[in-house]
This record gives structure tokens, C-alpha cells and sequence, in this order.
């Protein structure tokens, strides 16, 4: 068999890291199914390399990725003169590019395996910690957001000799029909649209940043001023309480919980408002966090201002997305006692 030359080697080593030209491929398979010696090489990087294929990005739980977090940050902190002293001892060395040439092939390649392999898993690092770091970002820009719906609630009452906003309702009326514009108030989000409606809250507020389905609504005041609730279920992805009372003097007699992200028990409704609803609970339903935050928990706004970010749908022993007692939902249900928390749609 005919030896391989440095050139030959060269191009069979950048092909296999996919490094060559349209031409250089064409050029790097001709090699290969004409040479025997060509051949075992390639099938020789490719093996070493295949470790490579067994590496798989996976989400990096909370509690790892804060501490590779503070890790990262502590290390960057510690290392700055070490690292300055590193570059300045590496840009004075002499190394040419003949220098590497010389070497051995079976060194370099060992080597650029291994730098592949601790490239492959830093950028896998850095995705999960990004993620995370995004994850997070958008976790508190959604608390910011209730909190300014919380603003605008309070500064409502305030001017509205402590009336909370509202809108007439019968006991059994359906709550879930979002965006329906009729003059029957069968939507739980109409009291919350007239905080938009008079200016008290940005349209925008009312959208999770992290919500994959959510759409900011972009109309003037005099457009917002022509409807009745929010156009439809994309441009509210917070569930409010349902049928939350109030005493004598107009506060909210069960103020312990206002909002959260949007309820997974109530994600697929019917978008025809003549259709019935029918929401049977089963293990799934029990056990989903809000979509909003893929499904990794859900911020919820209480009565003092708080906002707080749960990862379970539990506030004590109440399922804040469900009612107590009841397994069958045809939207017009309301809780039976003020313990009973419940968030809809």
C-alpha cells in the first residue's frame, strides 16, 4: 500500500472534524474509497472521536446550576492574576506553525480529541447554566409584572372609595370564556380588563414574559376603551380568583391569594363560546405546574403585594388550581368556604 503524505493526513483529519470546502469533501471521500491505508486512518479519528456522540444536553437542576453559578463567579474573581500571568508567559514563548507541524500526527489528534471533548461539555455547561440564567431572568421580570398589576389594582381601590373593580355576575355563571365580548359578563377576566380599560395597567403586564402562547396586546386607549374583556385568552396568561367576595365595606373578603400563572388544569378551552366545558381531573392534571415557566413551578401574587414563586401548586394543603372536593369542571364552578384558593381559567 502506498504511504499517505502530511498533506493527505492533514485532509482526512480536517474532514473528519468537518472542517473541509465542498471540493476538499469531495476530495477527502474520493481518498478514502481509493485507499486502503486512507480508509483505516479515517475509521481510526472517527472511533476516537465517537465518545463525542454520547454526549446529550440535559436540564441542569436549580440547585446545581446556582452553584455552579456562584462557583464560576468565585473562581473568575480569584484567578485574575494567575490568568494574566498565563498570557503573558504563553505570548512571550516562541511556537511556530512548523513547530506543530513537526509533531507527532497521533499526538495532535489525541489532543484535538480531547479539546473536542472539553469543548463539547463546556458548551453543554454553558447552555444549562444560560438556561437557567434565562429561566430566571424571565421568573423575576414575571414578578415584576404582577407586582405592577398589584399597584394598579391598589391605586383602583384607592381611587374608587375602596371598591375593588367588578362587574355583575350570577351565582353559576360560566367564568371561562376569555375574550367573549357580549353583554353577558361570563369571562373572571372582565373585572381585571377594566384596570386596563381606565389605564391603572399596562395591557403588556398581563402577558408572562415565559409564556410561549402569550401575545402583548398593542392598541391605543381608544381602542382598549371599545371592549368589554381582553380580545382573547393570548393576551392573559395570569389566572385570577374566582369569585373572591367582599364584605360590607367592598374589601376583598379572601385577599390571601389574587393571581398566578396560568392554570394547566384550564390550557385547552374551547375557542367556540357555544361549546360546553367538560374538565375531568385526572393524575396529570393533579400534578402540572403552570406552563408558563415550563412547568418548573408558577409566581403567585397574595394579598400583602408578595410575590413568590412556588414549585409546587400548594399554598398549606390547598391546591390553589383546583377546587376542594370537586374532580368534574364545566366552568361555572366557585370555591364553597374562603380556605378554598381558586385560580381560573
Amino acid at each position: 500500500m502506498i504511504p499517505l503524505n502530511s498533506e493527505q493526513k492533514q485532509l482526512l483529519f480536517d474532514y473528519c472534524f468537518g472542517f473541509t470546502s465542498p471540493e476538499q469533501t469531495i476530495e477527502s471521500e474520493a481518498l478514502i474509497s481509493s485507499s486502503k491505508r486512507a480508509a483505516v486512518l479515517h475509521s481510526k479519528i472517527k472511533s476516537t472521536l465517537e465518545p463525542l456522540n454520547s454526549i446529550e444536553l440535559q436540564f441542569c437542576p436549580d440547585s446545581l446550576a446556582d452553584r455552579t453559578v456562584l462557583r464560576l463567579n468565585s473562581l473568575a474573581n480569584s484567578s485574575q492574576a494567575r490568568l494574566q500571568k498565563l498570557l503573558t508567559s504563553e505570548q512571550n514563548r516562541k511556537f511556530t506553525f512548523k513547530d506543530w507541524l513537526m509533531s507527532g500526527f497521533g499526538r495532535r489528534l489525541a489532543t484535538a480529541a480531547v479539546l473536542m471533548i472539553v469543548g463539547s461539555l463546556l458548551i453543554t455547561s454553558f447552555r444549562a447554566v444560560s438556561g437557567y440564567a434565562r429561566h430566571h431572568s424571565l421568573r423575576q421580570q414575571c414578578q415584576m409584572q404582577q407586582s405592577s398589576i398589584f399597584q394598579g389594582l391598589h391605586n383602583y381601590i384607592s381611587d374608587h372609595d375602596g371598591q375593588s373593580p367588578a362587574v355583575a355576575t350570577s351565582a353559576g355563571d360560566p367564568w371561562w370564556k376569555v375574550g367573549d365580548q357580549g353583554d353577558e359578563n361570563h369571562s373572571n377576566t372582565r373585572r381585571v380588563y377594566l384596570l386596563v380599560k381606565k389605564g391603572y395597567v399596562k395591557p403588556t403586564d398581563f402577558v408572562c414574559p415565559a409564556c410561549e402562547h402569550g401575545e402583548n396586546l398593542q392598541m391605543t386607549p381608544s381602542q382598549l376603551s371599545k371592549f368589554k374583556d381582553f380580545p382573547s385568552r393570548r393576551y392573559i396568561t395570569y389566572s385570577f380568583q374566582i369569585s373572591c367576595r367582599h364584605t360590607s365595606n367592598g374589601k376583598l373578603l379572601c385577599r390571601n391569594v389574587i393571581m398566578s400563572d396560568w392554570n394547566p388544569v384550564f390550557e385547552e378551552l374551547p375557542d367556540d363560546f357555544s361549546k360546553q366545558v367538560n374538565v375531568r381531573l385526572n393524575k396529570k392534571l393533579l400534578t402540572l405546574n403552570s406552563n408558563n415557566h415550563n412547568r418548573r413551578g408558577q409566581n403567585v401574587l397574595f394579598g400583602d403585594g408578595r410575590v413568590e414563586f412556588l414549585k409546587t401548586r400548594f399554598i398549606g394543603t390547598d391546591d390553589i388550581f383546583t377546587l376542594q372536593d370537586t374532580d368534574v369542571y364545566q366552568g361555572s364552578e366557585s370555591p364553597s368556604c374562603e380556605t378554598d384558593f381558586f385560580l381560573a381559567p
